[in-house]
């Protein structure tokens, strides 16, 4: 018989790594109101309440995984109408975060539809970061596996975030992907924090889990040796043939739940409002701030799913008087052309 839980220890904000999921799952269930006011209550012991920081993310490579993670259609097993493409150029990469920068991003992140990189790409990778790096950007990459030695080249070529989700729960995660274990993604985030690269990890709601995976994944990030220095909370896009293209979708109240307790249970991190934006409304999206969401990818494209436009994020960040973490003007000032064209891009979530 478990011991019972102490919610106003719960709700403390101790950075702890030993989190049991009776834990995690009273955290997640408390009356609403009380889990906003902890989660809000912690998120301003660490962080300033009306900032968010903001990642613009670039797909280098397109199409052709040889993954089958049953969300993503960047996966060669499905036929999504997603063509392939090559490895970005080296310019033209340095050109779109050029003009992220001038939007208003901190951090530019990079993703390819990779199993892991070949040693050939992962050269012209290491150009990019570096001269990323030099126009004053945090840099960000997600490439698939990495082993202890491409870890450590990414470090030297000063690489500030590796991105690479866990997903789900340990057991659903077969009910996801079956050509990767679960186990290799934990390796490969060992190796970025050996190699001293700052951990970006987090997973995907709504894929027809349990809420008890939802508490089972949390538990894994929480129990890291360190908790992930970002931790992107992805609501599920059903993308039409993949296995997970008719989805019931979830409720948004769930969804901030989940937000609110990655907050309270890691408190220093940075909790990122990841894909999925595009389906909510403000409301739901200033709720997730609320709840202690402080990070965002900001721009039209998230890989290979729609996502807001910014300049409808700066819009929501005007009138709830938030300010971009970082940036030297304020939300009302930043001015950002919304595209021509809006192309359908989605995170194969690596983001």
């Amino acid at each position: 018989m478990s011991k019972p839980v102490n919610l106003d220890i719960l709700n403390s904000g101790q950075v702890r790594n030993d989190w049991s999921i009776t834990e995690i799952e009273a955290i997640y269930n408390q009356p609403f109101n009380d889990l906003l006011f902890a989660a809000q209550s912690i998120h301003r012991q660490h962080f300033n309440p009306n900032e968010v920081q903001t990642s613009t993310l670039l797909s280098i490579k397109t199409g052709a995984c040889p993954e089958d993670c049953a969300y993503c259609p960047q996966s060669g097993h499905y036929n999504t109408g997603l063509s392939k493409e090559q490895l970005m150029a080296i310019d033209e990469v340095i050109s779109k975060a050029q003009q992220a920068k001038k939007n208003g991003a901190t951090r530019f992140c990079m993703g390819a539809a990779w199993r892991s990189p070949r040693e050939k790409d992962l050269s012209v990778v290491l150009e990019m970061v570096k001269q990323v790096k030099s126009m004053g950007l945090e840099t960000c990459v997600t490439l698939g596996m990495l082993t202890d030695e491409q870890a450590s080249q990414l470090a030297d070529a000063g690489l500030d975030y590796y991105n690479h989700n866990l997903d789900t729960s340990p057991e659903y995660y077969q009910q996801i992907i079956t050509t990767r274990t679960y186990e290799n993604r934990l390796d490969t985030l060992q190796n970025v924090r050996d190699a001293g690269i700052n951990v970006c990890s987090g997973g995907i709601i709504g894929m027809g889990e349990q809420t008890q995976d939802r508490y089972g994944l949390i538990q894994q990030l929480a129990n890291m040796p360190e908790h992930p220095q970002s931790v992107p909370i992805n609501m599920l896009v059903a993308v039409e043939g993949t296995p997970l293209g008719e989805v019931e979708k979830l409720d948004s109240i769930d969804f901030v739940r989940m937000i609110a307790t990655a907050r309270i249970v890691m408190p220093k991190s940075y909790v990122r409002l990841s894909a999925g934006r595009e389906d909510m409304n403000k409301e739901t999206q200033t709720l997730c701030f609320t709840a202690g969401a402080n990070s965002i990818f900001y721009g039209e494209k998230l890989l290979t799913t729609a996502n807001p436009e910014a300049e409808a994020d700066m819009q929501l960040f005007k009138q709830l008087g938030i300010k971009p973490e970082g940036s030297e003007v304020s939300a009302e000032e930043l001015t950002v052309p919304v595209p021509e064209k809006k192309e359908m891009f989605y995170d194969a979530t690596q983001a």
